[in-house]
């Protein structure tokens, strides 16, 4: 019978192994234009909705405001991104792209692929563990947004 209580038996250990490991690799790569792991998926959601809530921002994320925060105060600082309060509803803070925020872009976008490259998986094994992974949020999550996969590497 199969321990239950291995480490070899939990799923949450590869899955937590291979996360940490996989944002390493984006580290040297992100120092380069001074940002970190979590400054860089902020600015990746903001590339693809320029201007949204801090509570949508967060929710996309799947960060709380105590870690959003201290995050956007850091992003506007380096001005890649300005707040605004609601002027209808001012408990609605604003989050949109300065234009250092939307040229930052262009010197982020080969760091994808050089770490697909790095992490010793096909395209199509990437393709298929992006599925799996995408499977196990949904199941955890069903209002996680899924996305057409061919076109992700």
């Amino acid at each position: 019978m199969k321990d239950e209580l291995k480490l070899k038996s939990q799923i949450c250990f590869p899955l937590y192994v291979c996360s940490k490991e996989v944002i390493r690799k984006y580290k040297p790569l992100l120092d380069e234009v001074n940002l970190t792991y979590t400054q860089f998926i902020t600015l990746l959601a903001l590339w693809e909705d320029e201007k949204t809530t801090v509570n949508e921002l967060g929710k996309k994320l799947y960060l709380d405001s105590g870690t959003l925060t201290p995050l956007l105060k850091k992003l506007e600082l380096k001005d890649y991104i300005v707040r605004n309060r609601s002027a209808n509803d001012e408990r609605n803070v604003y989050v949109t792209l300065t234009e250092e925020g939307k040229k930052l872009k262009d010197k982020c976008r080969n760091i994808p692929s050089l770490v697909y490259s790095n992490i010793g998986l096909s395209s199509s094994e990437l393709q298929q563990l992006y599925v799996l992974l995408y499977k196990i949020m949904n199941s955890i999550d069903e209002n996680i947004e899924t996305q057409e996969y061919d076109d992700l590497l």
